[in-house]
């Protein structure tokens, strides 16, 4: 593999340890053969379980596969951004763990990304696998996001991303706001699209990551994220002959 792969298949893993071994071989039958030079990126946050264990074993059948493991249970966007931060591809792709992304539409996005020239390419999912509550607290959530940030993103809540190198190395992250990425992407200029992606049902485990209780720091996530929008630079520059 080149030191710089065209696309870098990142995740998030905590406790996944039933859903590695389905998730990589999706993975590797969605990008495979497509022309491109990639690897998989996979930081294990803290599980307790097997996942860590499953991961190192993986890298036998997956040689592209690089492995990071946080030293204790630091949180989605903790493990997000060390995945990012980690990854070497020219395009990144971001999705969970669990299932209910599908790699199948990574080649769907890189097409979008390139046909639309532009920068990041968000997931939108649709006929949604989850709870009518579930459902409920995204849809008043990307309602509450957009009116406070001033942006138009449908699904802040879908983990299937795609976004290129140089515009996720302008981003500085804190805690929660993984979730509002594109926001911040757009903020530093870039172009942002969205497509329909497909979700799936969870097929093992429980959902870790997506709990109501987030629901009061996600207000005071948006403020901040506001704040940041009108502080951000915002400056041309050329250099004189």
């Amino acid at each position: 593999m080149s030191s710089q792969p065209d696309l870098s298949v990142v995740f998030p893993v905590y406790n996944e340890e039933e859903n590695l071994p389905i998730l990589l071989r999706e993975i590797a039958a969605a990008v495979d053969g497509k022309g491109w030079s990639y690897e998989i990126v996979a930081v294990d946050d803290g599980s307790s379980d097997r996942s860590l264990e499953v991961l190192r074993a993986s890298r036998a059948d997956y040689p592209t596969l690089r492995v990071l493991a946080l030293e204790k249970n630091s949180g989605q966007t903790a493990a997000l951004d060390a995945a990012w931060r980690a990854a070497r591809g020219r395009m990144v792709v971001s999705l969970d763990a669990d299932l209910q992304n599908d790699p199948a539409d990574i080649p769907a996005m890189v097409r979008k990304l390139e046909e639309t020239r532009s920068d990041m390419v968000i997931g939108v999912r649709v006929n949604r696998r989850d709870t009518w509550s579930r459902k409920m607290q995204s849809r008043i959530g990307n309602g509450v996001r957009n009116w406070i940030t001033g942006d138009q993103i449908t699904d802040t809540g879908c983990s299937l991303k795609l976004v290129k190198r140089e515009a996720i190395d302008r981003i500085r992250l804190f805690t929660g706001m993984h979730r509002f990425l594109p926001t911040l992407v757009r903020y530093a200029g870039y172009k942002v699209v969205e497509m329909p992606v497909n979700h799936r049902a969870r097929q093992f485990g429980v959902s870790k990551y997506g709990a109501m209780n987030r629901a009061f720091r996600g207000l005071a996530d948006c403020f901040a994220v506001r704040w940041m929008g009108t502080r951000m630079l915002k400056y041309d520059v050329r250099e004189e002959c």
